[in-house]
């Protein structure tokens, strides 16, 4: 197909915008950067970017932000009957898999995909693609608790430090916290958080990378729009 039609068919934008980006030097396929128009690519097997950013051209790939409610497994079935990812995604004909986990009494935002090489990716610890949490703690917190975070707090399978630490806001006895960290070790803001004497009341994860919970309810789900996609996938070198 040639490279303006499958741009416009990603949604990229009109055949003629998409003409004018390969003009202007804007878009590579396969890390080359082409300037003429009608050179044909094969969607299937090449990786096309436009600005540096990937656009998916396969449009059986789906992927989707869902906000895991509390009391929900992080899994796509459940032996046990209990609630789970694949309940709340029961309409979608494809076969999803969820991207990492979350506890069962932690809520917020959770990746599903069928794209087997980004889910890999995005759970590989070499990318340490960011993470950012809220958490309602035991306070009050002390004003070297960011400091002691960054500069690494042992646990009993090893170290580990944050990337940013910040109140957001108190109350008597608790506090609102939000933790950045790329760790994806089982419960890790919890025991972060307990070992630093704020056991954690209420978790919610709000960002993965560029992509953001936002004021999506819990249990539902949307589709990434392309420029966080392409964001993320930057994130771990697609």
């Amino acid at each position: 197909m040639r490279l303006q039609k499958v741009l416009a068919q990603a949604g990229v934008g009109s055949r003629r915008t998409c003409e004018d980006l390969i003009a202007a030097g804007r878009v590579s396929v396969d890390d080359v950067v082409v300037t003429e128009l009608g050179v044909r690519v094969d969607p299937a097997a090449q990786a096309v970017h436009v600005d540096g950013l990937r656009v998916v051209l396969d449009d059986t790939k789906v992927y989707l932000a869902l906000n895991k409610p509390l009391g929900v497994v992080s899994t796509m079935s459940d032996p046990d009957g209990r609630p789970c990812i694949g309940d709340l995604l029961e309409q979608r004909a494809q076969r999803l898999f969820h991207v990492g986990r979350l506890d069962v009494d932690t809520e917020g935002l959770i990746l599903v995909t069928n794209d087997g090489e980004l889910a890999n990716r995005l759970q590989h610890p070499s990318w340490e693609v960011p993470k950012t949490y809220l958490a309602q703690v035991l306070g009050p917190i002390p004003r070297d608790l960011g400091r002691r975070l960054r500069e690494g707090v042992e646990l009993e399978d090893g170290p580990v430090t944050v990337d940013s630490f910040r109140l957001v806001d108190s109350q008597p006895g608790r506090a609102l916290v939000e933790v950045v960290l790329h760790e994806g070790r089982n419960h890790i803001v919890r025991r972060l958080l307990a070992e630093v004497g704020h056991p954690v009341e209420q978790l919610v994860r709000t960002r993965i990378g560029p992509v953001l919970l936002g004021d999506m309810l819990p249990g539902r789900s949307r589709a990434l729009a392309r420029p966080e996609l392409g964001r993320l996938m930057a994130d771990v070198g697609l």
